[in-house]
């Protein structure tokens, strides 16, 4: 990542969204009542028009460090109103705590001209553009379809201290041709949240950074700010706080953004332009409130839907689930004997379980408040468990934990059943010097490991599959909860910049190295995490398909979205296609079927 990014993100994703965002989502909401003053403010979408940037000549050099941040840098073009007089205090008050209490340059690991350099600097949206395949042919089962990858993009200069999972999502849809050969089109939208809506009114950041800026007595100024914004009407927590930038999400006919921060954002691709727009915040029929996680597993077999959502007070998680259609279906499950606000980024599920992790990162709020600390750290004192609760279940009676001491995992790769269901078996990414995870992404090294728990005796017995720093997992979809064979992995160097993509053979686990295929994107050039495309006649075949990611040239300067054989034994490159720019490096991504883009439905 090189030494100026001392911490731009890590492997947790949006740790993958905002880790912290959850924090603000579930505190703002208190400061307002039902009985608060109406005259919070209420923004609606404008549609903006934009002309597609044309592709600049490869050079032999690229900016770097803070000159590519100011070239690239999102910049208002209206001419705004002038303020009130309460906007012009916070205004103000912001200006003091980011230039003289809490400014950047203090905390490399949060200064801006640092975090958005290179591939990581934000770059303005793009009208559906076509590009062109100069390498092989799209193969067939990938045809009409659409590659999307969700990450942060800031809309405007951060006005202090700035982390990776701060960013406003957006979206880089690259919608595929029905023929080999013929052009894609690329587009790239921000989700329209109501953090970005508010923001693009006021032309400069209002919500103040929270994985960066609630940090020591700077961070309870912060709060305090914010809460003046909310009982003068600048801002409404109740319409959400967060960023909608970390995953994707396709069910019940719906293409969802997601951050775990809060509730899912209807998004909609047009398979006639190729064009993203954000339909809205979407409650389910206002069933689901708060948030939900960026990581819901939708089981292949009955098309349901697991989900949770979690926070700083009791109770910290709780389960929910959707029917095939999409509807919340169930009541919730508080889970109660989750003794303290873990970090709860991801979970798995089996054919009749769900299992949640309790790791050793956790929300400390008072550590900010008593010891000018982060809300948010690492308990080396806890011991991580592993939760199994019926996935059925209507209360967490029946929850049973299980100690994995030194466990600590950001992402499940898959979770399945063995011995008639007596036994569990979870194969994820385990995040070594869990201290550094959230300042020093570059100290952290994370390790595969499969574990297996006897639900008869108790015990929980660990294989490594792999020395290599991996993480940003899939597998064949079709095997979600289910026993299967290979995971495809990206290689760090280090989080979150993957400079190649593994395949483990989890039938080898106990017979040393797991890894049966690599790929190396070459000398400067990363990519995000890979993404598992079966062909349509793999039934039987679970390796049969085809690995897709973004990959950026950083001496070149181009970006390409790269499709990889996943039967090869190098996972040899099929088909290339040049993007008309870069796209910035981001978290999770989803591939989206030609039936599945035509089974779009808009919100009620």
């Amino acid at each position: 990542m090189g030494p100026h990014l001392l911490s731009t993100t890590n492997s947790f994703s949006s740790a993958s969204s905002s880790f912290v965002v959850t924090y603000q989502s579930s505190f703002l909401p208190t400061l307002l009542s039902p009985s608060s003053p109406a005259s919070l403010q209420s923004i609606s979408a404008v549609q903006t028009e934009e002309k597609p940037e044309t592709q600049a000549k490869p050079k032999k050099t690229t900016l770097t460090g803070p000159k590519l941040y100011k070239k690239n840098a999102l910049k208002t073009s209206r001419s705004l109103p002038p303020a009130s007089l309460p906007v012009t205090i916070c205004n103000a008050l912001d200006d003091l705590i980011n230039n003289f209490i809490d400014p950047p340059i203090l905390r490399p690991s949060v200064d801006p001209r640092h975090i958005l350099s290179d591939n990581f600097s934000p770059v303005t949206e793009l009208p559906p553009t076509p590009c062109p395949v100069v390498r092989g042919s799209i193969p067939p089962c990938l045809r009409g379809g659409a590659y999307i990858r969700n990450g942060p993009n800031p809309q405007h200069l951060p006005r202090g201290p700035h982390h990776l999972f701060d960013g406003d999502g957006m979206l880089h849809s690259l919608l595929l041709p029905t023929t080999g050969t013929a052009p894609a089109t690329l587009c790239s939208r921000h989700v329209h949240t109501y953090k970005y809506l508010l923001e693009r009114e006021a032309g400069a950041p209002v919500l103040p950074n929270v994985f960066s800026g609630f940090h020591g007595t700077a961070g309870i100024a912060r709060g305090a700010i914010t809460a003046i914004r909310v009982l003068t009407g600048q801002l409404n927590p109740l319409e959400g706080v967060g960023l909608a930038n970390t995953s994707l999400s396709f069910f019940g006919g719906r293409l969802f953004a997601l951050g775990e921060s809060d509730l899912p954002y209807s998004v909609h691709l047009s398979t006639n332009n190729g064009d993203i727009s954000t339909l809205g915040r979407h409650d389910f029929d206002k069933k689901v409130v708060m948030g939900m996680t960026a990581h819901p597993k939708k089981d292949p077999v009955t098309g349901e839907l697991f989900a949770f959502r979690y926070g700083p007070v009791p109770p910290y998680v709780t389960l929910f689930r959707f029917d095939k259609e999409g509807n919340k279906v169930g009541p919730d499950v508080p889970i109660f004997s989750m003794r303290d606000p873990s970090f709860l980024h991801d979970f798995a599920i089996t054919e009749h379980y769900t299992v949640l992790p309790d790791i050793q990162i956790v929300m400390k709020p008072m550590d900010m408040v008593l010891g000018g600390g982060s809300p948010v750290g690492s308990d080396r004192a806890k011991v991580p468990r592993l939760g199994v609760l019926p996935r059925y279940a209507t209360s967490e009676v029946d929850i049973r934990w299980f100690e994995v001491p030194g466990f600590n995992i950001m992402h499940a790769l898959n979770a399945w059943e063995e011995d008639g269901g007596s036994t569990i078996v979870l194969v994820a990414p385990n995040v070594l010097s869990i201290e550094h995870a959230l300042e020093r992404l570059e100290l952290v090294h994370s390790c595969v490991e499969m574990v297996r728990i006897d639900l008869r005796s108790g015990t929980v017995s660990r294989t490594p599959l792999s020395a290599d720093n991996l993480d940003f997992g899939v597998i064949h979809p079709g095997y979600v909860g289910r026993r299967n064979r290979y995971g495809y992995l990206g290689v760090g160097d280090p989080m979150p910049k993957i400079c190649g993509v593994v395949k483990l053979d989890f039938e080898r686990a106990g017979n040393g190295d797991c890894v049966v295929a690599r790929r190396e994107l070459g000398p400067g050039c990363f990519g995000g995490e890979p993404f598992f495309v079966p062909e349509d006649d793999s039934e039987g075949e679970e390796d049969k398909g085809y690995v897709v990611s973004y990959v950026h040239d950083e001496g070149r300067g181009e970006s390409k979205f790269v499709v990889m054989d996943a039967q090869s034994p190098e996972l040899e490159i099929v088909a290339e296609v040049l993007l008309p720019r870069r796209v910035p490096y981001g978290f999770h991504g989803l591939f989206v079927s030609q039936a599945e883009l035509r089974s779009q439905r808009a919100l009620h």
